[in-house]
């Protein structure tokens, strides 16, 4: 009869520590992924070489200067150290949530000099008024996990926990992405402050060729005018073109952890004629496993979930044990020792009989919180594979928009010259020379901005990819 007893106990306790009220959890359920990406079509992949997982995927651009600037960016930008933090916190919440699973000790030591009422209804005059209080006493109190509570507690807050490290490395992968492209708009800001200094200069050239020609008559008061509007635009462009580039070197800094009024790098130029590098965009059914910030929804999805559970094991008593044992006496020399032993325990429960509608109002808020985090999740994968297709298409289109802006930069170059030649030799007027130069310096911005909306484009997809990608 005992054993059965022990058994029926034992089995008793498993129920009970299995019990549990959240929903059994699964991903929620998103639209199937194509088989490919829309936009990939003809899309040139990258080489096998190409193709390994990279943590450091900028070095695929080769380029020295912008390795050294996001290794600075990984020990320095405050952002990130903000999000490192967050995940240090989350993990000590985990921690905080997991020490509810075990009892808890306190040990309450106390001495006191105490004076009895007269009017006391335990006082004896027969003893003195005045007496001391020792006490070393330890009370130990455990709550038992009957409906799950606090394993839900520990369940969503590892969740939370995990979204978090996920939140960290999404804003890792953005922070490096964000100085990539910082880094390639100051180069094309580089390049464009260099054309327009030589432009600026060659006008400066043709507005003293120009006054030449109108001193000796040989040239309209218009043309002189028109030599001279022309320089002062240059100038403008050349001077906002050094506000830009010092804003771009500024937001580097920051990037970096760098005071913007120490910060400088020095001007570079880009290459127009180089190509980015070819990505292989992979699969999209792999792309929920790549992107850090789809994982943090999902895993928020998961927390919310916990947090139903926690809201339905309010409807239920609360079941717990606690015991008191120690010494007290008045006296320092026989407070040790088996007269001055006490000691309490018991067990207790507390059921919330009436609440005016609370509980059922924070179930329903938790059911509210998870419909939230579910569509949060979906509209996160929506928006990973619009930021794929985007990059790809971009990618594609400026490609064929760098070959045929080569040819215009031609073009607009042949038709220049030959509109010089026919002004120096007086068969053209000036303003065909305006024309014509406006032309060519308009050609030749826009195959700068066309080139760094290129690496931009590669650095975005890299990013939208979820960072490395692998074959």
């Amino acid at each position: 009869m005992k054993r059965r007893s022990r058994a029926l106990l034992a089995c008793l306790g498993i129920w009970l520590s299995a019990c549990s009220f959240a929903p059994h959890y699964t991903r929620p359920a998103t639209q199937a992924p194509p088989p490919a990406y829309q936009e990939a079509a003809g899309w040139k992949t990258a080489q096998p070489a190409d193709t390994r997982n990279r943590g450091s995927w900028w070095e695929i651009f080769h380029d020295e200067e912008l390795n050294a600037l996001e290794a600075q960016a990984t020990a320095s930008n405050q952002d990130i150290k903000a999000a490192f933090a967050r995940l240090q916190q989350a993990r000590a919440q985990t921690r905080i949530e997991r020490s509810n699973l075990f009892p808890t000790l306190t040990a309450d030591p106390r001495v006191a000099r105490e004076r009895q009422s007269l009017n006391s209804p335990t006082y004896n005059s027969t003893r003195s008024r005045y007496y001391n209080d020792l006490a070393l006493d330890a009370d130990v109190s455990y709550e038992f996990d009957v409906w799950g509570r606090i394993r839900n507690s520990v369940a969503s807050a590892r969740a939370n926990e995990q979204a978090s490290a996920a939140d960290l490395a999404t804003l890792d992968l953005s922070i490096h992405a964000e100085l990539a492209s910082d880094y390639y708009t100051l180069r094309s800001e580089d390049t464009q402050q260099d054309l327009l200094d030589r432009t600026a200069a060659g006008y400066a050239g043709a507005l003293e060729l120009t006054q030449n020609l109108y001193n000796g008559g040989a040239a309209a008061l218009a043309d002189l005018d028109q030599a001279k509007a022309q320089l002062q635009t240059a100038l403008t462009q050349a001077s906002d073109m050094r506000l830009r580039r010092a804003q771009t070197e500024h937001a580097i800094a920051v990037l970096l952890g760098e005071s913007p009024s120490k910060f400088h790098l020095d001007p570079r130029f880009l290459k127009l004629d180089v190509a980015p590098p070819a990505i292989d965009p992979g699969l999209p059914s792999a792309l929920l496993e790549r992107r850090p910030d789809i994982a943090a929804a999902e895993r928020r999805v998961a927390a919310a979930n916990a947090q139903i559970g926690l809201a339905r094991a309010a409807y239920f008593p609360v079941f717990s044990l606690s015991g008191t044992a120690g010494f007290e006496s008045t006296q320092v020399s026989n407070l040790i020792g088996a007269p001055s032993l006490l000691w309490a325990i018991g067990p207790s429960a507390v059921l919330t009989v009436f609440d005016g509608g609370l509980h059922r109002a924070q179930s329903a808020q938790a059911h509210a919180a998870y419909d939230e985090q579910v569509a949060d999740y979906r509209g996160a994968v929506l928006a990973a594979y619009q930021d794929v297709e985007d990059n790809i298409a971009a990618l594609r289109q400026l490609q064929e928009e760098s070959v045929s802006q080569a040819a215009a930069v031609a073009a607009t170059s042949g038709a220049l010259e030959q509109a010089q030649y026919r002004y120096k030799a007086g068969v053209a007027t000036y303003l065909e020379v305006v024309v014509a130069e406006n032309a060519s310096l308009a050609a030749r911005l826009s195959a700068a901005d066309i080139q760094v909306r290129r690496m931009i484009a590669s650095v975005q997809l890299v990013k939208a990819l979820g960072g490395g990608w692998g074959g």
